[in-house]
């Protein structure tokens, strides 16, 4: 039997998981032998459960982060150079939480946004913050935000992200009018992670930039202590037309 005065309590103190799961359990009159302890711990549950899961969401929502890319569904075919300890390890999260950067580089459609986006979407679950952003699309906010007035707050929003995706690295030539990113990824040795996407190889990343001087800045940055993954193979747009070709029944 619900007692409506617990129930409304709950409700009251913004407790509505919690109230829910009271009035389920209290219906079951299977649920009356059951030690308090144990229905307690039931109702608490469904509150933590629900909380997170609302926070889980909110997290993916301020990212950004392209949908459905998770690390359950990552491809571990040979060819791509990545296997399932390496990503067991960085799943954890632990680089994180060390502030370590990465990279990850590789050919046109190997993965790149999927695999960063795969990290970001298991860092939300892990209740890190995270934003995505494809650096052209970066550069064009902090051009127009410093036109509106509202640079300074957009860069500390930035700056304290635990972890920053910057996808495309490379489609964007790094100028003298863009060094605030440069500045940003120095800043944020210290405050987090930055994960970057580029299928420019390491050794021709001096090549994206009109000055030596910020090559030489952007390196000492984002390859200090930085994990880097080199993926491989071919394709995977190529990959999934083949093998959604296969499927084809002409009989």
């Amino acid at each position: 039997m619900v007692n409506k005065q617990i129930f409304e309590k709950l409700t009251q103190l913004n407790l509505s998981a919690m109230a829910e799961s009271y009035q389920l359990l209290s219906e079951n009159p299977e649920n009356s032998s059951l030690p308090v302890d144990e229905l307690l711990g039931m109702i608490v549950d469904a509150e933590w459960t629900a909380r997170s899961n609302k926070r889980l969401q909110r997290l993916l929502k301020e990212s950004s982060m392209i949908s459905g890319c998770c690390i359950e569904d990552i491809d571990y075919q040979p060819a791509r150079n990545i296997n399932r300890q390496m990503i067991a390890f960085f799943s954890e999260c632990i680089w994180i939480a060390n502030r370590r950067n990465m990279i990850i580089t590789g050919k046109t459609g190997t993965g790149k946004s999927y695999l960063a986006c795969a990290l970001g979407n298991m860092a939300c679950r892990l209740n890190y913050s995270v934003k995505y952003f494809r650096l052209p699309r970066l550069i064009a906010d902090l051009n127009i935000a410093k036109l509106n007035g509202s640079y300074n707050r957009y860069l500390n929003q930035l700056k304290k992200c635990q972890l920053l995706i910057l996808d495309d690295w490379g489609l964007a030539e790094i100028t003298a009018d863009s060094r605030d990113i440069l500045e940003m990824i120095n800043y944020r040795l210290h405050t987090g992670s930055t994960l970057l996407a580029s299928r420019i190889p390491l050794q021709e990343w001096d090549a994206l930039f009109d000055a030596p001087t910020l090559a030489d800045d952007c390196f000492d940055s984002l390859l200090y202590n930085a994990y880097r993954i080199e993926l491989g193979g071919d394709s995977m747009r190529k990959v999934m037309a083949k093998t959604n070709a296969t499927q084809i029944d002409f009989n």
